[in-house]
C-alpha cells in the first residue's frame, strides 16, 4: 500500500473520529404553538433525549433536518393539515441549539357532522348526554384526541343502557387540505335493548333472599348500568363482605335477557377497636368497642362501646336489624350508660333506645323513643360543696334525628360540609317534666389553593320546658370548649342560679370562623374566631367571645388539632389562657 493510500486512510478516520471527539447536547427553542401542541411537536422531533445526554454533528444536523415534517405530522391531530417549520441550527459553546419556527396556518373545521342513531337508543339520558358533549361539532377545529374520546362515550352510554351489540357500522373522518374543510360521518347500530335475567349471588354467607332485597331492579326490567353500580355500593356498605364484584354475564345473554353475576367474599366477621386519646373538654382516655358484623342470616348486627376518660364514662350496646330496600332502613335497640363529671356538672343516667334509621331526602334520618333516667349534681366552680345542686329525673320522649355530611376526603376535608338537625318532644307522661327541644348544628370547609383552609361553623337551639330543673345536662343547653367556644372551658358558659352555679340554658347560638395555612402537607397553623351563648330568652343573650391560635397535623392515626384560645372583652370580666387539644376527622 503506497504512502498516499495511507495518508487517506488516516484523513479519513480523522473526519470519522472528528465528530465523535466533539459530541456535545441539542438544546430546542420552539415558537408559534401553545403549550400543548408545543411539547407534541418536541416530542416528535425527537430532540428531547440530547438535551442531556450526547449528540454527534451528524445526528444533529439529521434530526434538524426531519424536524419539519415530524412537526408537521404531529399537528395533524390538533386540526393543521397545513403547518410550515423554519429555522436554523446553531452551533453553541455547550453543543447545538434547534431553533423552529412553526407557522400552523389555519386550522381545518368541521363542515359536516352528520351521526345516525335511531330511536329509541338515541333518547336515553346517557345517550343523550354523550351526544350532547360531543366534540368536535360542526364549525369546531378537528381534534382527533377529542374525536375519540367522544366515539367511546356513546359507545359506553349505548352499553350502559342495555345496548349490548350496538356497533359503530360508519366511522369516517374527510380532510379538505386545499380549504380545511372536515367531514364527520358516523352511524350506530344499537340493536335490541336487553333486560334484566336472573341475578345469581355466589360465595356469600346470606340465604338469596335475604341479598335479593339489596336489589333495586326486577327481572324482566331494562338493563341500566347504574343500577349495577348501585347495588356493589349497596353491597360494600352493608360491611358484610370483603369482596364485591357485580358483572353482567354477556355469556349467556340470550334472545335479549342478560343475567347478573354477583360474586360475594365474606368479610371478617368480628371487628375489635382499641385506642388512647386525649381531649380537653374530657381529659385522657381510652375507648373499644366489638361489633359483630353479623348474627343470623337475617344479617343482624350487635356493637359494644365502652370509652372511660377524666371526666367522662361510657358504655353502649346496639342490636340492628337491616332492612334493606331503597332507601336503607334499618330498626335499632340499644342501651347507653353515662357518668359525666366536668367542671359545672356531674351527671350519672342510663337510657333505653328505640328507633329506625333510613335515607330520606338526601339525609340519613332517625326516628325513636328514648326512655332516660338519672341523677345530676350543679358544681360549684369554687368546690365548695355545700353550694351544689342535685336532682334527678326520669324521662320519656321520642326523637327525630337528621344528619347529612358531603366530604371530598374524609381524612382532611377541602371542599365538604355537615349538617345535622335534631328534634325532641315529651308531653310529660311518664316523664318529671315536659319540654320540646330543636338544634342545629352546621360546618363548612372550604381549601384556598394547595395551603389553605377556611371553616365555618355554628349551632343553634332552643327549647320550651315545664320544670327545667329536671331536665337532665345533656339535655340542656351548655356554650365552652373544644367544639364551641375556645378559650373558655368545656360548658362553662351559661346561664347562672342565685348561687352563682352554671345551670345552663333554654337557648344556644354560637358561631365560628376558622382560617388555617399549612407549611407542607402534613402541618399548619391557624387563627380562629368564636362567639356567642347558652341563655335562657334573647333579652338574657350576652356575647361571649373567644380567640386564638392554633397548631395542626396530619398524623398517621388522624388530625390533630391543638389551640390555644383566651376570652376577648368577657361579659364577667373573664381572663386567662385555654389550652384545647383534639384528635379526630374534620366533620
Amino acid at each position: 500500500m503506497g504512502v498516499r493510500n495511507l495518508r487517506r486512510i488516516g484523513c479519513i478516520a480523522l473526519l470519522t473520529a472528528a465528530p465523535a471527539a466533539h459530541a456535545a447536547s441539542l438544546a430546542v427553542e420552539l415558537d408559534g404553538l401553545d403549550d400543548g401542541m408545543k411539547d407534541a411537536a418536541i416530542a416528535a422531533t425527537g430532540m428531547a433525549p440530547y438535551a442531556k445526554r450526547e449528540v454527534s454533528a451528524a445526528q444533529a444536523h439529521q434530526l434538524y433536518d426531519r424536524a419539519p415534517a415530524q412537526i408537521a405530522s404531529a399537528l395533524e391531530p390538533y386540526g393543521y393539515y397545513n403547518a410550515k417549520v423554519d429555522g436554523e441550527l446553531r452551533e453553541t459553546p455547550q453543543g447545538y441549539t434547534a431553533v423552529l419556527h412553526v407557522h400552523a396556518g389555519e386550522p381545518a373545521n368541521v363542515a359536516t357532522f352528520d351521526l345516525a342513531l335511531p330511536d329509541p337508543a338515541r333518547d336515553e339520558k346517557p345517550v343523550r348526554k354523550a351526544l350532547a358533549t360531543f366534540t368536535p361539532k360542526q364549525g369546531q377545529r378537528l381534534d382527533h384526541a377529542a374525536y375519540e374520546r367522544s366515539k367511546t362515550a356513546v359507545q359506553a352510554a349505548l352499553l350502559a343502557s342495555g345496548y349490548l351489540d350496538a356497533k359503530l357500522v360508519t366511522h369516517s373522518v374527510e380532510v379538505s387540505r386545499a380549504d380545511n374543510r372536515v367531514a364527520i360521518k358516523l352511524a350506530w347500530q344499537p340493536g335490541a335493548r336487553y333486560r334484566y335475567g336472573t341475578t345469581a349471588f355466589t360465595g356469600s354467607q346470606f340465604y338469596d333472599t335475604f341479598l335479593d332485597r339489596y336489589v333495586p331492579w326486577h327481572e324482566g326490567d331494562f338493563y341500566d348500568q347504574a343500577q349495577l353500580l348501585q347495588l356493589q355500593q349497596k353491597l360494600i356498605d352493608a360491611d358484610y363482605f370483603a369482596v364485591v364484584e357485580v358483572q353482567p354475564d354477556i355469556e349467556h345473554a340470550r334472545a335479549g335477557i342478560v343475567p347478573i353475576a354477583v360474586t360475594l367474599g365474606p368479610a371478617k366477621r368480628n371487628i375489635y377497636t382499641a385506642g388512647i386519646f386525649i381531649d380537653t373538654d374530657i381529659g385522657f382516655g381510652v375507648r373499644g368497642g366489638m361489633t359483630r358484623r353479623w348474627l343470623n342470616q337475617r344479617g343482624h348486627k350487635l356493637k359494644l362501646e365502652m370509652q372511660v376518660a377524666q371526666r367522662l364514662k361510657s358504655a353502649a350496646a346496639t342490636y340492628s336489624i337491616p332492612l334493606p330496600s331503597a332507601n336503607d332502613r334499618s330498626y335499632n335497640f340499644g342501651t347507653n350508660y353515662l357518668d359525666q363529671n366536668t367542671e359545672t356538672t356531674q351527671s350519672h343516667t342510663k337510657s333505653l333506645v328505640a328507633n329506625e334509621t333510613r335515607l330520606w331526602q338526601g339525609f340519613t334520618r332517625t326516628l325513636g323513643l328514648h326512655a332516660l333516667t338519672g341523677d345530676f349534681t350543679i358544681l360549684d366552680p369554687h368546690h365548695n360543696k355545700a353550694l351544689d345542686e342535685r336532682g334527678d329525673t326520669t324521662l320519656l320522649y321520642p326523637e327525630l334525628l337528621l344528619d347529612r355530611k358531603r366530604a371530598d376526603d374524609l381524612l382532611f376535608v377541602r371542599d365538604g360540609y355537615s349538617l345535622a338537625l335534631a328534634a325532641r318532644a315529651s308531653p310529660g307522661l311518664a316523664s318529671s317534666t315536659h319540654f320540646a327541644q330543636v338544634r342545629a348544628d352546621a360546618k363548612w370547609i372550604r381549601g384556598i389553593g394547595k395551603r389553605q383552609r377556611v371553616i365555618l361553623r355554628g349551632s343553634l337551639g332552643a327549647m320550651a320546658v315545664g320544670d327545667f330543673d329536671k331536665l337532665p345536662p345533656d339535655l340542656r343547653f351548655f356554650a365552652g370548649g373544644d367544639r364551641s367556644i375556645r378559650g373558655y372551658g368545656f360548658q362553662t358558659i351559661g346561664p347562672h342560679n342565685e348561687r352563682e352555679l352554671v345551670i345552663g340554658g333554654r337557648d344556644l347560638a354560637v358561631a365560628s370562623a376558622e382560617y388555617e395555612y399549612y407549611f407542607n402537607r402534613n402541618w399548619g397553623v391557624a387563627t380562629f374566631v368564636d362567639a356567642g351563648d347558652a341563655f335562657s330568652g334573647f333579652g338574657n343573650f350576652r356575647t361571649h367571645v373567644g380567640s386564638g391560635v392554633g397548631l395542626r397535623w396530619r398524623s398517621p392515626v388522624g388530625m390533630v388539632r391543638a389551640d390555644i384560645g383566651v376570652p376577648v372583652h368577657d361579659p364577667d370580666g373573664k381572663t386567662g389562657i385555654e389550652l384545647h387539644l383534639v384528635i379526630g376527622p374534620d366533620l
